[in-house]
């Protein structure tokens, strides 16, 4: 007999916080993949739009609010099973849509993560991104900030 395990999928959205040439990046606090470093947000619940879960997840996360400007880039990215160990999970797929975002209340308070970091361009990659994060941080590199 074959057991199955189904992948789960998941709806994400993400807030690339754009301040004075810096970009906003926390470290995960909890679960599997704690002390590895992304872009603020989270799960899109049901009946909501990308926007009011973004917006939604920016208040539950860091006790402030953004204005949501363009669509940076949707990655889809699989995360495969780990069994054993202190990052065991379940495999999951995950549909990242990453949003250019700026303040538009009072700094962040970390409410979810252990630390937070504003990054400029060539600092980006002195933190340890989720591996799902990796490319869109290259893309970064490379991309002008238009909000």
């Amino acid at each position: 007999m074959c057991i199955r395990f189904l992948r789960i999928n998941m709806k994400v959205v993400a807030a690339i916080i754009v301040n004075e040439n810096r970009i906003l990046a926390t470290q995960r606090a909890h679960g599997s993949m704690r002390g590895y470093w992304e872009f603020p947000g989270g799960k899109v619940e049901p009946q909501e739009s990308l926007l009011q879960a973004l917006q939604r997840e920016i208040c539950e996360e860091l006790a402030t609010k953004v204005n949501v400007g363009s669509l940076f880039r949707v990655i889809n990215y699989q995360y495969e099973a780990i069994p054993d160990g202190p990052r065991a999970r379940q495999a999951f797929d995950v549909s990242l849509h990453c949003f250019f975002c700026t303040l538009a209340g009072p700094q962040p308070t970390l409410l979810e993560h252990q630390n937070a970091r504003w990054l400029a361009r060539n600092e980006l990659f002195s933190v340890e991104w989720l591996p799902a994060d990796v490319n869109l941080v290259k893309d970064l590199q490379e991309s002008s900030w238009v909000v």
